[in-house]
Formats: structure tokens, C-alpha cells, sequence
């Protein structure tokens, strides 16, 4: 079916080229907004009644003329109407639909899959600072960035996964001394506690396996404690690597990889920071005002200047940023997306004004972000808000552990990053309609059901015959299938994962009502085959679109 439309979308830019030379590139079909119109619907006529003096419904007519006598259109169209001032309905034959099946079945995991374009994409997402564990916000970006990743392979996309961190900041040294007043007995309450601490419980953790000369493991580093308290750079290393290695496990209960961890750090050991502020005083970009150097970022949109290095020498921190995304670009990546709370919001303006005043070749808009508001968490009823390890607030592996891997990652994804979302963990442990991902992994798990009770050769489906595909419930799930790719490329676009989980929800209700409308395992060998087919396609995009969000597409449940 997707060949198809392409063949009637050509054969519809021919037609607007003989009626409009140089209008072929308006062909293009929408979405009848009434079901019971048809399938698909053509609004060209409106666009071409001004310029070529007409009224809209005599283009129409017109135009209605010249598709009807292209081969391509008699082969596949059942009906073309005209409506209101001009609209085109088309209706489609049964085996235009039916052909989206063989397609889905022949493809597999590949369908909706565009070929490679040669490009990499960065996404960096997460980048948490390694000082406690990660709480559910995090949870919220790990499961947007690796969708977002997911959805632009699909695309062609070659995707690398970033996390960056800060690994030398006042954070981290409020982490050591957290950690040495502990490894000195001291807890919180005491009066040699200081304010800013840290007080989680995993303090106390860190400090005890700190004093009994552990080794601790991360992806990115190790590192062996030296076990003497009053060492506060072991304490130090000992402790990042420690809340590193906390993270990683945070990240796999989530199934989430990353390509590779860069550090603030490095950015100042190799000389970075300091040759983009060098480059960016030789362009005549900043300027020196109250013992302190600007960046006149005013010059590229941002509502006020912005000072790169304070009278004490240090610099502020969207400079590091800058020096970091010129890195990204001389990497090779041509599109970087960064997945970043909203409490981020005021960091674009500066950072693409520091890299246009760089002037060296990125593009403006350069990079995208996608920022997200914080989760509510909700239990019994009530707003939880604490958790005992972490001190002051919900870890994400406390609400992996109180739900699934597939509930939080679906649940987090179910709506548009920057609203509001209260996770509800009563309902994420539901099995019932009423919990979505339930809903959605239900639908493939009866069809795997379906398709055990029947026991055939699951392969030979490809080659079913499928004329029996012509009832309204067969041919509107067909339809929906269709819509898949075009849904993946839009969600890509638009960073906007919540989209894959809308569309699993619609099929999974399309499907639940045509197996409530039509027996499968009927007698008749080639309907029930048919049935069989469409089935099973409507399984495998399923599974794709759950692939994509990162759940499982459970066989039984």
C-alpha cells in the first residue's frame, strides 16, 4: 500500500502540473478528518482556484477528470467525490489496503525503517552530575533521549548516545566532604554538619565501603579506595566512581546504553574552554566591563549580554557548553538534539549565541533541545516524595521496582515532554484496560495467542491470499497499519516519542474491536488465512512500535 500511494501521489502531481504548470509539488494527501469520507482526501483544488482564476469546486472537477484518466488511478481507486467547495475524497479499492499486509509481513522488524542517509546524530541526554542516584526527572529524559534515538534510526540516522558530566565541581566536592564527615562518624543533626551536605543514606554507604578499601566499577572509570578518612581526594575519585556505578545499574534496571561519557573535565585539560574564549575575543565577540568578560550575545538574539569570566578568573558555565558543542560539530555530528529539564531554558539563547559569534561553520538553531518538566510521583493516593535512600525525592530504580521497566518507560513517554505528568503507580500496575501499556502489550500478547492456537507455519502468512480483506473492521485496521511510517517520520521530526505511544494505543483498540467483530480460526482456509495475515502484521507493528519506545512485546501475558 505504501508503493501504492506513492504511485497515486506521483500520478497526482502529474494531473496538477497539466492543470497548473509547476504545481505538482503541492501533491499531497491529508487524512479525512470523517472517517466515512474516505481515505484519503486532496485540498489542492483551494491552493489553485486563486491563480488560475476558477472556481475552487470547478478545479476540482477538473482535477477529478485528470485522475480518473491516469491507469494508475482506475487500477486502485474505487470512488473520487467532490465535497464542499472543492475537497477530494478518494476511495480506495480493497487490494490497494490488502497490499499494506504483505509489506508489513515481507518487511519485519525493517518496516517503517528508512535507508541509511549518511548522517550522525548526538543526542545527549541524561548527564547526570554523579551525586546521589538518579531520581524519576532523569528517569523522564533517559526514556525521551533513547526513544528519540530509536525514532531517528528508524530514520536512517547513524546515532551516537551521549552522557556528559560535570566530574570537578562544587557539587562534587560537596559530595566529598559529605562523604569524609561520614567516614569520620558524623552524621546528619550533628552540629559539625554542615547545611549543603548531602544526607541520603548512600552517604553512609559510600563512606563504609570508602574505609574498607573497595574497588568500585563504572563504565566510564574504576577506582580503589585508599581507606584513610582524611584522604579527601580518594574520598573524592572514590565517590564519583562509586555514584557512577549507582547510575549505571539505575541505567540498566532501564535498558539504557550510552556510546560514550564526556567530561567537563576535559573540556579545561585539553584546552578547550580556554581556545573558544580565545577565538571568540579574536572575532571582536566580547568585550571587558566591570573587571569581568562579556560575550555580546545580544548580537544573536539573547535579551541581554552574558558574562563568560568572572573578575575571580573562573568562567561561568554556559562557556564549557560552547566549547562542548563545538567538539560535537568537529566530531562530525551534523545534528545534535540535548534532552535537558526546563530549568535549562535559559542556557539556548547564550549557547547558540557563543557558537554563531565562534563562526566556525555551525549552522544557527545548532543544537535542538527537548526540555521536560519534572514527575509527580503518586502512590495510594497520596504524592510520594521521598525516598529513605536518596534523602529527598523518588529514585527511578524505586519506581522500577514498584512498577516494571515497561510501565515507567511507557507511562514517562505517554505524554509531551514540557507538560506537566503525574506518574500514577497504582495504575501502572493495573492489568486492566485502563493502564495503557497494559492495553497495548495485551493486544500483541492475543495475537500470539491466536497464532499458537492455530499452529501453521507463521512465514507462510506472506503468501496468503488476501482478497477476503474486504469488511469495514479488516479495512480500517488496515489503514492504521499504513499510517506507521509516515507516524514514525512526523514523531522523528518532532521529537515526539508521545506520538508512537498515541498510535500503539489506537491500534491496540482497532485490533481489539476487529477481533471482537470477526472470528480468525474460521473453516473457511483462505478467509481464515487472510485473517491470519492481517493479525500478524498488525503483531509485528506492534512489537516495532514498542521496540521503538523501548517495551517489551510480551507473547502471553
Amino acid at each position: 500500500m505504501l508503493k501504492i500511494k506513492q504511485e497515486l501521489l506521483a500520478g497526482l502531481a502529474q494531473a496538477l502540473d497539466q492543470l497548473a504548470p509547476g504545481a505538482g509539488d503541492k501533491a499531497a494527501f491529508e487524512s479525512p478528518k470523517v472517517a466515512a469520507h474516505g481515505d484519503y482526501a486532496i485540498t489542492a483544488a483551494m491552493q489553485l482556484a486563486k491563480p488560475l482564476k476558477l472556481n475552487p469546486r470547478q478545479v476540482g472537477e477538473s482535477l477529478k477528470a485528470a485522475l480518473l484518466a491516469l491507469p494508475v488511478y482506475q487500477q486502485w481507486v474505487a470512488e473520487i467525490e467532490i465535497a464542499g467547495p472543492g475537497f477530494l475524497n478518494l476511495r480506495l479499492k480493497p487490494a490497494a489496503k490488502q497490499a499494506i499486509v504483505t509489506e508489513v509481513l515481507q518487511a519485519g522488524d525493517g518496516f517503517g525503517v528508512q535507508p541509511s542517509n549518511g548522517q550522525r546524530l548526538m543526542v545527549e541526554f541524561v548527564s547526570a552530575n554523579p551525586t546521589g542516584p538518579l531520581h524519576v526527572g532523569h528517569g523522564r529524559q533517559a526514556a525521551l533521549g533513547d526513544a528519540i534515538c530509536n525514532l531517528y534510526s528508524t530514520q536512517g540516522w547513524n546515532v551516537h548516545r551521549e552522557f556528559y558530566y560535570n566530574d570537578a565541581g562544587v557539587q562534587i566536592g560537596t559530595l566529598a566532604t559529605s562523604t569524609q564527615l561520614r567516614a569520620k562518624g558524623f552524621k546528619p543533626g550533628d552540629a559539625e554538619w554542615p547545611e549543603a551536605a548531602y544526607n541520603g543514606d548512600y552517604i553512609q554507604d559510600i563512606a563504609n565501603d570508602f574505609l574498607s578499601k573497595q574497588t568500585v566499577h563504572a563504565d566510564d572509570r574504576e577506582f580503589t579506595a585508599s581507606g584513610d578518612a582524611n584522604d579527601l581526594d580518594s574520598i573524592r575519585q572514590f565517590a564519583v566512581a562509586y555514584l557512577r556505578h549507582e547510575q549505571d545499574l539505575d541505567l540498566q534496571a532501564f535498558a539504557v546504553k550510552f556510546d560514550h561519557y564526556y567530561l567537563e573535565s576535559s573540556l579545561y585539560t585539553s584546552g578547550r574552554v580556554d581556545a573558544t574564549v580565545n577565538k571568540l575575543v579574536a572575532n571582536g565577540k566580547t568585550y571587558e566591563q566591570d573587571g569581568a568578560l562579556w560575550l555580546k550575545s545580544t548580537d544573536y538574539g539573547d535579551d541581554k549580554d552574558r558574562v563568560m569570566r568572572k573578575g575571580d578568573g573562573t568562567f561561568t558555565y554556559f562557556v564549557p557548553d560552547v566549547a562542548y558543542h563545538i567538539a560535537k560539530w568537529e566530531r562530525g555530528f551534523t545534528k545534535v538534539i540535548n534532552i535537558q529539564g526546563t530549568d535549562h531554558h535559559g542556557t539556548i539563547a547564550r549557547v547558540r549565541a557563543g557558537l554563531q559569534a565562534a563562526d566556525v561553520g555551525i549552522p544557527q538553531g545548532y543544537p535542538d533541545y527537548v526540555l521536560h518538566t519534572m514527575v509527580r510521583v503518586v502512590r495510594n493516593g497520596e504524592e510520594v516524595k521521598i525516598s529513605k535512600r536518596a534523602g529527598s525525592y523518588v529514585t527511578l530504580r524505586d519506581l522500577i521496582e514498584w512498577t516494571s521497566k515497561d510501565a515507567v518507560r511507557f507511562f514517562l513517554l505517554s505524554r509531551k515532554p514540557d507538560t506537566e505528568y503525574t506518574f500514577d503507580v497504582d495504575l501502572a500496575v493495573q492489568k486492566n484496560n485502563d493502564n495503557p501499556v497494559y492495553y497495548v502489550q495485551y493486544a500483541h500478547a492475543r495475537i500470539c495467542s491466536v497464532l499458537a492456537a492455530w499452529g501453521g507455519d507463521v512465514a507462510s502468512l506472506a503468501g496468503a491470499d488476501l482478497s477476503p480483506l474486504d469488511t469495514p473492521a479488516a479495512q480500517s485496521l488496515m489503514l492504521l497499519l499504513a499510517k506507521y511510517p509516515a507516524m514514525l517520520t512526523s514523531a522523528a521530526e518532532g521529537f515526539a516519542p508521545h506520538d508512537v505511544t498515541f498510535y500503539l494505543r489506537e491500534l491496540a483498540a482497532a485490533y481489539h474491536s476487529y477481533y471482537d467483530a470477526e472470528r480468525i480460526l474460521v473453516d473457511d482456509e483462505t478467509v481464515k488465512r487472510a485473517r491470519l495475515a492481517l493479525v500478524r502484521a498488525t503483531a509485528q507493528v506492534l512489537h516495532n512500535g514498542l521496540a521503538v519506545l523501548g517495551v517489551s512485546a510480551p507473547q502471553k501475558m
